[in-house]
């Protein structure tokens, strides 16, 4: 491929990358931003640091033989270190095209785990390096650097390099979080603690997720430890440890309940207050793919505080992707599951279209290797379903699951039974979601939020409740559970899910088995734990944490108003 016009236009040092071919680097070509307004060419001394994705020394193994085990096989993480990082070659290729082009390699002790080399420069050398204009615009009154098209590469690096992620910083997620709002028609929300989620769902009483950590990847707003310890008390319970992890200079930045505060505060109470034994891990990173990618790699190969799942409630329409990007995520959670680490994601707010035209599906949700969590509306008293519908407010603009099929992602094996409909590209065929818990703000959570306690719901509260009972089933197994959907889609695994058969979020109706709205339904916590053993392991229980002391009762908010 010859250069182009705008490449030719940008002079490189002379140097042995600057004297080779050009190519397009495989799925990096980023549409331009809708309504941005031009404000002036990127300042040429500015700084700032790309994630070069390099390719595995070797693939992850995948058993596609059907049956639990199928999926990514499990490896120990001296085995991942040694087959599955970053290829050393294709690390030192990119070491020596950052020096030809001025640009600093920065310093990171877990770069060949997570495939990433950050490279630092100016806007100038970064340009020269990738081929790429940068320009700031305006975006809903916001200016960002974007650019647009392709990535090229020197031939060399073609096949070694999977993505270049952070010369663009437009947002590239949501939180998927609403705020119940009164609305014509409607008395006072009928919302619950999340324990009290929790008892309606069957988690078990004798396990509390001990000696297991959550990680949950935010890309803005933060916490107040004064807020999360009051709360905690309300309930009759310790606030969890939290450690805030910094990724790409993200941080606990609390702002207004109104704010990204609402998207961490719901998982942290949420997820926290249904396991009330595990520790937290909290990575702040900024709202762009690079920050997002980064965070997950980050968790996933974070040797301190080692979560084993790993919650994440932000996302966007595929279309809203690039494919390198997509694809790069992709395999951050095949390498998580290949760990034994269960991903829970938030399948999106916007019913059937995800807030755009047509049909679409949420991202990462509808990555194969993560376990996609749509919502309900829950009617419970105590420990009892009353009833439990498909979550679509749509109506009173307060929201609906999402679900439908990937045009990205192809029918993974373990989905090949449960007649998800058919995708309207060749290359998609993932259903969406695969499971669903309470998330209509009308019967939502009560959480506490920068000094106000109000309801909240969304998906963005269900992938930390599934983030919970993947805890309390690790410790009540004495194991990982890794990678569920093999087990969860087994035939024999229908008991132990509570079956949504009624009501839509669009485009597709709710019926018996798995379907776009609610998946396989909401957990029966009880009968699903024992099923979720990993292979090679017994399924049964360890001996009985001791009672956890001072647990005081929790009380039904309000009560269910008429509808």
């Amino acid at each position: 491929m010859e250069k182009s016009p705008r490449t030719a236009s940008l002079s490189a040092k002379p140097s042995r990358f600057a004297e080779q071919k050009r190519v397009v680097l495989s799925g990096s070509e980023k549409a331009p931003a809708p309504h941005a307004v031009f404000v002036k060419a990127t300042p040429a001394r500015s700084k700032l640091t790309v994630s070069v994705i390099v390719k595995r020394k070797e693939p992850l193994k995948v058993n596609r033989r059907g049956g639990r085990s199928s999926g990514p096989v499990r490896v120990s993480r001296t085995e991942y270190k040694k087959h599955h990082g970053g290829d050393p070659d294709a690390i030192r290729k990119v070491k020596a095209f950052a020096r030809a082009f001025n640009l600093k390699v920065e310093d990171d002790a877990a770069q060949t785990l997570r495939r990433t080399v950050q490279l630092t420069g100016t806007a100038a050398d970064l340009q020269k390096a990738f081929g790429v204009v940068l320009e700031q615009k305006t975006i809903d009154g916001a200016e960002y650097r974007v650019r647009e098209g392709g990535i090229e590469l020197p031939a060399s690096l073609s096949g070694m390099v999977e993505a270049v992620l952070g010369l663009d910083n437009r947002p590239q997620a949501q939180p998927h979080f609403l705020i119940f709002k009164p609305f014509a028609g409607t008395a006072a929300p009928s919302s619950y603690t999340p324990p009290q989620v929790a008892a309606a769902y069957n988690f078990p009483a004798t396990a509390s997720g001990t000696g297991q950590t959550i990680g949950l990847i935010e890309l803005g707003g933060g916490y107040r430890q004064a807020d999360l310890t009051a709360w905690f008390q309300t309930l009759g319970l310790s606030a969890p440890g939290i450690t805030a992890v910094s990724v790409d200079g993200g941080k606990n930045a609390p702002s207004t309940a109104t704010s990204a505060d609402g998207e961490v505060m719901l998982d942290i109470e949420v997820s926290g207050s249904v396991a009330p034994g595990v520790k937290i891990a909290v990575y702040f990173a900024p709202n762009t793919d690079q920050g997002f990618l980064d965070a997950i790699t980050t968790a996933v190969h974070d040797r301190a505080n080692q979560p084993s799942a790993i919650s994440i409630s932000w996302g966007g329409p595929e279309s809203s992707w690039t494919q390198q990007a997509m694809t790069s995520m992709d395999a951050a959670c095949q390498s998580a599951a290949a760990l034994g680490i269960t991903v829970t994601v938030a399948a999106g707010d916007g019913g059937s279209t995800d807030g755009g035209t047509g049909n679409n599906v949420d991202f990462p949700a509808s990555s194969p290797h993560v376990l996609a969590c749509g919502g309900t509306e829950l009617d419970a008293n105590g420990a009892t379903i009353v009833s439990e519908v498909v979550w679509n407010e749509q109506a009173n603009n307060e929201g609906a699951t999402g679900g439908g099929v990937s045009t990205v992602f192809a029918l993974p094996s373990w989905q090949a039974n449960a007649n998800v409909p058919a995708s309207s590209t060749s290359t998609g065929g993932r259903g969406v979601p695969d499971v669903a818990g309470d998330a209509d703000p009308v019967t939502g959570y009560t959480i506490r939020v920068d000094g106000q306690t109000g309801v909240y719901g969304g998906t963005s509260a269900v992938a930390p409740l599934w983030a919970g009972l993947v805890a309390v089933a690790n410790q009540q197994l004495g194991a990982k559970a890794g990678f569920l959907q093999p087990a969860m889609y087994a035939a024999k695994s229908a008991k132990a899910f509570n079956d949504i058969t009624q009501g839509s979020n669009g485009a597709f109706s709710a019926g018996p088995g798995w379907d776009a709205c609610t998946g396989l339904g909401s957990p029966i916590a009880g009968k699903l734990i024992p099923l979720l053993a990993p292979a090679g392991t017994s399924g049964k229980r360890p001996e009985k944490p001791p009672a956890k002391k001072g647990k005081k009762p929790v009380k039904k908010v309000a009560s269910k108003p008429g509808r």
